[in-house]
């Protein structure tokens, strides 16, 4: 039995307008049989128990084919409310049609997952809200055991999709769509909706699973992209267990934490926005800090720490450094032997450098103790080196000298960060992480509204490496720096 409920609502169609439509909603699951629904392989796995929609046993995906729209939707809102239990990794499939056997080949999955640890070989880094292997959210957006709400809009070349009502996918196909190898037949087309269970783990509920068919008619709002190279690359890189965040954007005049999102959204990219913290910082109180990790609450991107100086662990306590995601710093703020504090991004601050291995044998040794003393999670703007001296790079950064510091990272489990802004580590360097190893990040570290890049360095040592999914940082993957050496941090 199919149940209709009319009533006024407002289509979220932001950012390109918004506007209220008496609407009429259509319930595909009727609370008490399977009417409309066709199960494939492991048909038994799906049932209704207590007015709920389960799959509770080995994969299988169930289909709609019941008489709504014909079982065939181009334009459409769709909403369903669901429940994940740990471990659990299913999804939402639309413009599909049924398939015997295995996953869909035709149309696009909507992840559900929380904490599925994926297969060998493969860990499962997408997570809930997912435009899976198109544009995917790291983040997790919801707990397991939790009801939410996740709504899938479909208009032309357009896909919205929100978690308990935040936008966390805006993706625009271009023209001619982009369809990178191994991944089937992924346009924005129409066909039907499909339920998944991924496999015998992949325990999920569904309560209410409804559409509201939207007129053929309807235009793709906003632009059209185009499918550059980068564009391209980021999209394939979806399709892998490598995860495609910037850890390392900043706020400024002119880019506010909305922007951020919104040009992630189309580029394909989930952000950490990061806070400088520390002595003559912007943040230099627990207060601050505070107040900057409720900014970004419930919000789809990470909250990062960039502490600087060697005096931020005085400054910011224990409590408040585990709020964040993580934490980073670089080695661009020290001490030298005569106890002149510099900052090396400033020349006037490094004045003359009159013996170069001197200045290097120094950083290197305040880069390991930075690494092998503060909890820090990523290193940052690595092997940097102030402008006087930046043209000998590859001269002074030695064999030695990159030894001591990768292999302070590699013993202290922090990541090194590929810095799109000055293009840093070297491929030298980063082959010699890889080969110790350690783990890697994406990082841009914007000066401005303006310099917010698309990971193009990064994409660049991810092939010349040849870095997979299991040589990248994630946050939660494994104890923070801030649990394991917190001791250094104020009480």
């Amino acid at each position: 039995m199919i149940t209709r409920r009319s009533f006024t609502t407002t289509l979220a169609l932001a950012p390109f307008c918004r506007a209220a439509v008496e609407s009429e909603w259509i319930d595909l699951f009727d609370g008490k049989s399977l009417d409309g629904w066709r199960a494939a392989e492991n048909s038994a796995t799906w049932k209704v128990v207590d007015g709920l929609l389960v799959h509770d046993g080995p994969r299988s995906h169930i289909y709609y084919n019941g008489p709504v729209h014909d079982a065939n939707f181009r334009n459409f809102e769709m909403e369903v409310e669901a429940n994940a239990a740990a471990f659990c990794n299913s999804g939402v499939y639309f413009h599909t049609v049924y398939l015997e056997t295995g996953f869909p080949k035709k149309g696009f999955e909507v992840q559900i997952e929380n904490t599925a640890p994926g297969v060998v070989g493969y860990g499962e880094r997408k997570k809930t809200g997912s435009l899976y292997a198109v544009r995917n959210i790291y983040k997790p957006m919801v707990s397991d055991n939790e009801w939410f709400r996740m709504s899938i809009v479909v208009r032309g070349k357009n896909v919205q999709v929100r978690v308990n009502g935040t936008l966390v996918v805006d993706y625009t196909e271009p023209n001619p769509p982009y369809l990178p190898p191994g991944q089937g037949d992924r346009r924005l087309d129409q066909g039907t909706f499909a339920l998944q269970g991924h496999d015998a783990r992949a325990a999920v509920r569904f309560r209410r699973v409804r559409v509201r068919p939207l007129p053929d008619s309807i235009e793709t709002p906003g632009p059209i992209p185009v499918a550059d190279d980068t564009f391209k690359r980021l999209v394939d890189l979806a399709t892998t267990s490598i995860p495609t965040v910037d850890y390392h954007a900043h706020l400024k005049p002119g880019l506010t934490l909305d922007q951020i999102i919104a040009r992630g959204q189309h580029n394909g990219i989930q952000y950490g926005v990061a806070v400088n913290a520390g002595k003559l910082q912007a943040v230099n109180s627990d207060e601050l800090a505070i107040q900057f990790v409720e900014s970004a609450k419930g919000k789809p991107v990470f909250v990062g720490m960039q502490a600087e100086g060697r005096e931020w662990t005085g400054i910011i306590s224990k409590r408040v450094a585990s709020m964040f995601d993580y934490v980073f710093t670089d080695s661009e703020t020290w001490t030298d032997n005569h106890g002149k504090r510099m900052r090396l991004w400033i020349p006037d601050e490094v004045g003359a450098i009159p013996d170069a291995q001197e200045f290097m044998d120094t950083l290197v040794e305040r880069t390991v103790g930075i690494l092998e003393h503060e909890p820090i999670d990523i290193y940052a703007n690595p092997t940097f080196l102030p402008a006087l001296i930046s043209a000998d790079y590859e001269k002074l950064w030695t064999e030695e000298r990159m030894h001591k510091v990768v292999d302070a990272a590699a013993r202290n489990h922090v990541a090194i960060e590929l810095n799109n802004r000055y293009k840093l580590p070297s491929e030298r360097f980063a082959m010699m992480a890889k080969d110790a190893g350690c783990k890697f990040s994406f990082g841009t570290n914007n000066a401005s509204a303006d310099d917010l890049g698309r990971c193009e360095y990064s994409l660049k040592l991810v092939d010349a490496c040849k870095l997979a999914g299991q040589h990248f940082f994630v946050p939660g993957l494994y104890p923070k720096a801030v649990e394991r050496k917190g001791d250094a941090l104020r009480a």
